[in-house]
């Protein structure tokens, strides 16, 4: 074997190691991987901005992710179904709510822990939810209300 042939068989395996210990960085890192723990339940009016994958927080440390999003057929609530950490025993009285990570940042599920002793079990749902704002109907709403005291305040 040529001494070229050698060196490029030696770098060739030099780069496949650091590429597979930079994938492996990144997936350690990343919220691909799997979370270990129960399965919850929440029903939103609206769950706009919420995707399968989407994380789940607690005072903004993710505890968990969304696993799926349906329609209930009888209520048309949107049903979001997600697994949260083993280590996190949520109060019976908690509350789940779509949040924004800033005024243009992705929507996430924030959940408030209650006070109860008694803690959800894995199947059980979070009774107490709020949808997203929707940022539109607010300034639809700010506007009428100017455009209103304006038309008020001339008669």
């Amino acid at each position: 074997m040529e001494k070229g042939r050698v060196f490029e068989t030696v770098v060739g395996v030099l780069v496949l190691i650091v590429a597979a210990c930079f994938f492996n960085y990144v997936y350690s890192k990343s919220s691909w991987k799997s979370i270990d723990g129960y399965v919850l339940k929440a029903k939103f009016d609206r769950a706009d901005g919420l995707s399968e994958g989407t994380d789940v927080k607690i005072s903004g440390v993710r505890i968990g992710k969304i696993d799926s999003i349906e329609v209930d057929p009888k209520t048309f609530f949107a049903v979001v179904t997600f697994h949260i950490s083993r280590e996190i025993k949520l109060p019976t009285d908690s509350s789940a709510n779509v949040a924004s990570d800033g005024l243009f940042g992705g929507k996430y599920l924030s959940i408030t822990p209650g006070g109860e002793d008694e803690t959800l079990k894995s199947g059980e749902e979070i009774e107490h939810t709020t949808g997203p704002v929707n940022l539109e109907s607010l300034i639809g709403k700010f506007v009428l209300s100017q455009d209103e005291s304006k038309t008020s305040a001339a008669n």
